[in-house]
């Protein structure tokens, strides 16, 4: 019994030493997988609840965000993305689009989200309840100036922020945002 025992323990021991550790770098272009899950804590937000269409037929706000899960800009950005959801929930419709699924192939109209990317990440959409947009920009931006081009479009009081941490590391993000 005790020589099954040690041989269980030793073929235990060897497994454990021969698995080599998973990583997810946050300033690396490479794919680590689902950037809401492993850098946002929010694995929800893709693939999104509604589309672009869903959202003009049904008269609300639409905010695009255009990603992709390989880009270190991407990785950083997603935590406001996150904020957006956690401050706005229901009352607008947030899109995260990878925009793999849009290169290469033609627009088909308005509600089509390929009308509005410019072929920059990340870049933050916000289209009012009418179609009109309101807020087009690329890059990091902050999430201040997303949240007052929501309330402008949706004509609610913007909610109070957070700060976010966009170069933390993505075990550390989720304690990042603090109310002021």
């Amino acid at each position: 019994m005790t020589s099954l025992l040690c041989l269980l323990l030793s073929t235990f021991a060897a497994l454990l030493l021969g698995v080599s550790p998973a990583g997810a770098v946050l300033n690396s272009d490479s794919y680590d997988g689902n950037i809401y899950a492993l850098y946002a804590g929010n694995g929800s937000l893709v693939p999104s609840v509604n589309t672009l269409d869903d959202a003009m037929e049904a008269g609300r706000t639409a905010v695009i965000v255009y990603y992709l899960d390989d880009s270190a800009v991407s990785k950083r950005f997603a935590p406001v993305v996150s904020e957006l959801q956690r401050l706005w929930g229901r009352g607008i419709d947030l899109i995260p689009l990878t925009t793999d699924r849009l290169q290469g192939r033609a627009t088909t109209g308005v509600s089509d989200p390929l009308t509005y990317w410019h072929g920059l990440i990340p870049q933050v959409v916000v289209i009012r309840p009418d179609g009109q947009v309101v807020f087009d920009r690329e890059g990091q931006v902050p999430l201040a100036a997303i949240n007052e081009a929501i309330s402008s479009a949706t004509g609610l009081p913007a909610p109070n922020l957070g700060e976010i941490n966009q170069e933390g590391s993505f075990n550390e993000v989720n304690i990042e945002v603090t109310a002021h």
